[in-house]
C-alpha cells in the first residue's frame, strides 16, 4: 500500500514493507495507525508495533499443494491489483512486466503464455472471449481468451487501479484520477465515462467494483460508494459510507479500498478509517456500521457471516444481518495479512512472510498453516470449487487443498 497525492506521495516502505504500526481496536484503529505513519515519517518510531511471531500449535487438518509454479516476476515490491482469474478449468495471471499466462486450473500445466512490452497494474479480468489487463501507464489491453493473442488496446485518462470488471459484453475500469470507464468488451471502444472528486491525499489502490442487477456498484477515496446503471453510466444512488475528520489531510483519509461484497439484497464494504457497513442494494440505504472494524484489503462472506482483516492485521467474523462482531482473532497480528476468503468451514488469509493460514469460522482459532513463498502475498485468496489459488509477490502461483 502506498499513499498518494497529486504526485505520489511514496509511503510503501512504511506501510507494505517491513512494518506495520498498530493502535487500539475501534473507529480510531484506523487513525491510530495513520498516527503511527505519521510518527514514521518524522522520525518518531519507537513505539512501532512489530508482527506478531508464528506460535506454535497443533494442526487440526492437513494442507496439500496441489501444484506450485511461476508467473514472472510477480508484483515485484509494487503494490498492484494482479490477483489471478479462475473460470472454465483455466487460471489466468499475469506479472508487473507484461507477462501474461493461462494454466490448467487442476494441474497447473501451461496452456498459453504472453509476453508484452505493457507495465501490468491490475487484472486479469475475464469476459466471455476477453482476458482484460490495465496497466500503470492508462491503457487497458484485451486478450484472446483461447490463445492470449492481443484484441485491442484502449488509453484511458491515468493507471488502472482495479481489477478490469466484465459483465453483459462490457468491461468497468476504474482509474487513479477518480473515473469509472466502461468499454465495449469485442473492440474496446468507450461507452461512457463518469467521475467522483479524488481527495488531495488517498492510499493507493482502488476497490473492485461490482455489478448488481444492471447497477455497477463502486467504492471512492472520499468515502462515498456509488451505483452506476450498466448500460450508460447514470446515477442511480450514492451512499456515504465514512465522513473525513480529523485536522490533518492524513488524519482524513477515509478510502473504501476494499472490494465490496454482495449478498441477498444488501452490500457490505469496508473504509480504510471508517468501520464497515451494510447498505441497501435498492437504494444506498445505510442498514447498518461497526465503526470497531476498518480495512483497506478486504473482505469476504459465506451464507452467514462476513470476515474482514482489519487496518492492523487482526480478523474478524460479523454477523451479516446486524454488522455485531463475533470472533477476532489477534495471533495474526500486524502480519499484514490478506483479505480473508471463506473457504468450506475454513477462513484463509495469507501474511507477509508468504505464509497461509487457515482459521475456524466457529472461532477464529488457527488450525493449519503453510508457506508457499518467502515473499509477501498480497493478492486476496481465489477459491473456486475445493481449491485456493494463492499467488505471491515473487510470482509464485500455488492451488492448495484442506484434507
Amino acid at each position: 500500500m502506498q499513499i498518494r497525492k497529486a504526485r505520489y506521495l511514496t509511503l510503501a516502505t512504511l506501510v507494505a514493507g517491513p512494518l506495520l504500526l498498530g493502535g487500539c481496536a475501534g473507529l480510531n484503529a484506523g487513525r491510530d495507525f495513520i498516527s503511527g505513519i505519521t510518527d514514521y515519517v518524522m522520525g518518531d518510531d519507537d513505539n512501532a508495533d512489530p508482527p506478531a511471531a508464528l506460535q506454535e500449535y497443533t494442526p487440526e487438518l492437513q494442507l496439500e499443494t496441489v501444484w506450485k509454479e511461476s508467473v514472472g516476476t510477480g508484483a515485484d515490491e509494487k503494490y498492484l491489483k494482479l490477483i489471478p482469474a479462475v473460470a472454465d478449468g483455466t487460471v489466468y495471471a499475469a506479472d508487473y512486466k507484461g507477462h501474461l499466462q493461462a494454466r490448467n486450473a487442476a494441474s497447473g500445466n501451461l496452456a498459453w503464455e504472453t509476453d508484452t512490452e505493457y507495465s501490468f497494474s491490475a487484472g486479469p479480468g475475464l469476459g466471455v472471449n476477453t482476458v482484460v489487463m490495465g496497466t500503470n501507464t492508462g491503457e487497458v489491453i484485451g486478450f484472446d481468451r483461447a490463445s492470449g493473442e492481443q484484441r485491442w488496446k484502449t488509453d484511458v485518462p491515468s493507471e488502472v487501479q482495479a481489477t478490469p470488471v466484465v459483465s453483459r459484453g462490457t468491461v468497468i475500469i476504474r482509474t487513479t484520477d477518480g473515473k469509472i470507464l466502461a468499454l465495449r468488451e469485442s473492440d474496446g471502444g468507450l461507452v461512457w465515462t463518469s467521475e467522483h472528486s479524488v481527495p488531495a491525499l488517498s492510499i493507493r489502490g482502488a476497490g473492485t467494483p461490482i455489478i448488481i442487477e444492471g447497477n455497477v456498484i463502486a467504492g471512492a477515496a472520499n468515502g462515498k460508494l456509488q451505483a452506476l446503471q450498466l448500460n450508460d453510466g447514470k446515477a442511480v444512488w450514492e451512499a456515504t459510507i465514512a465522513i473525513p475528520s480529523g485536522r490533518s489531510e492524513v488524519e482524513r483519509l477515509v478510502d473504501l479500498d476494499a472490494d465490496p461484497a454482495a449478498s441477498r439484497g444488501a452490500i457490505y464494504v469496508a473504509s480504510f478509517t471508517g468501520g464497515a457497513s451494510s447498505v441497501s442494494e435498492i437504494d444506498g440505504d445505510v442498514l447498518w456500521r461497526n465503526e470497531a472494524v476498518s480495512s483497506y484489503t478486504g473482505l469476504s462472506l459465506d451464507y452467514r457471516y462476513i470476515y474482514i482483516s482489519d487496518t492492523q492485521g487482526d480478523v474478524w467474523q460479523l454477523d451479516q444481518r446486524s454488522g455485531a462482531s463475533l470472533w477476532k482473532q489477534k495471533d495474526l497480528h500486524n502480519r499484514r495479512l490478506t483479505a480473508p476468503v471463506a473457504y468450506q468451514s475454513y477462513v484463509v488469509v495469507g501474511d507477509f512472510e508468504g505464509y497461509v493460514h487457515w482459521l475456524s469460522v466457529t472461532d477464529g482459532r488457527q488450525l493449519a498453516r503453510i508457506q508457499v513463498s518467502k515473499a509477501a502475498i498480497e493478492a486476496k485468496p481465489v477459491v473456486v470449487d475445493d481449491t485456493v489459488y494463492i499467488y505471491a509477490k515473487d510470482g509464485t502461483l500455488a492451488a492448495l487443498k484442506a484434507r
